[in-house]
């Protein structure tokens, strides 16, 4: 199967970060789903976790990290419901259990959250996966990226790298969507795109604009309003028209091309003689 990775602006990828905002409910998350299909969406992730292996007991998030967790059976059966409806999901594990069992559902792709970038045990357990890996940037600085990055790339895959700042939620004066550019000159090997927190779609689209490949961003929908992201998540609406902006996007950019183009061949009548 062929994973996220182009080599130029030609069709960027559309993550529906699903997330939590399901709120552990088998039900919401099968909307989300469908939902995320629906908007245009190329996939859907989900998060797969054991509370008590993610955060201490006493973590300020405990509560709400275990009112959301699904279980492994319940999240099976979120993968078996995305191939009846042919729509692809995958997920962020954040241990090691959860990595066996994304293995066992055939979950093809795996996401390491940027408060795991640091993660050794975990980054080599998902690199012995052999499966595509994303690694998101939040509070990570070069050397911790390039050690990350060794550890992720196997022998099927190099792991896409998204820019991303751990802010919720992102203020557009601290996007530094610059670095897309810097992280495409750094990596050239490497897919690079964006993990988005901020409100709407502008900053988002600025990305897709600035040479990212692959856009992540928080989604929910309008019944399920009581998601821990909603704050900084699309709706069903505001994901279509994402979608769609992108696509317009993709139109302007177009394919690079000197000579003379199609749009040119009225004016063409008036180009002057060359003159030695």
């Amino acid at each position: 199967m062929v994973v996220i990775h182009l080599g130029n602006m030609q069709k960027v990828k559309i993550i529906a970060e699903i997330g939590i905002n399901h709120s552990g409910k088998l039900e919401n998350a099968k909307k989300l789903i469908q939902a995320a299909k629906d908007s245009g969406c190329d996939y859907g992730k989900l998060q797969t976790y054991i509370t008590e292996k993610r955060v201490k007991l006493d973590s300020p998030i405990f509560d709400i990290l275990k009112k959301c967790e699904l279980s492994f059976s319940e999240q099976e059966k979120l993968f078996k419901f995305s191939k009846e409806i042919d729509f692809e999901i995958f997920s962020t594990p954040f241990d090691n259990e959860s990595v066996n069992f994304l293995e066992s559902v055939g979950c093809q792709i795996l996401k390491i959250a940027s408060f795991d970038s640091i993660n050794k045990e975990l980054l080599t357990k998902v690199s012995k996966t052999k499966k595509q890996s994303i690694i998101s940037t939040g509070m990570t600085n070069e050397s911790e990226l390039n050690e990350a990055i060794s550890i992720l790339e196997n022998s099927n895959f190099k792991p896409i790298i998204l820019h991303c700042i751990s802010s919720y939620p992102l203020h557009e004066n601290n996007a530094l969507l610059s670095n897309i550019r810097y992280l495409k000159k750094k990596y050239p090997k490497n897919s690079i795109g964006f993990s988005d927190h901020s409100v709407g779609i502008k900053v988002p689209i600025l990305a897709a604009a600035a040479g990212a490949e692959v856009i992540e961003k928080h989604f929910t929908i309008d019944d399920i309003d009581e998601g821990p992201d909603n704050s900084i998540s699309l709706n069903k609406i505001g994901m279509t028209e994402l979608v769609n902006e992108i696509k317009k996007l993709e139109t302007i950019f177009g394919n690079p091309a000197l000579g003379i183009r199609g749009s040119e061949n009225e004016i063409v009548q008036y180009r002057r003689n060359r003159i030695l």
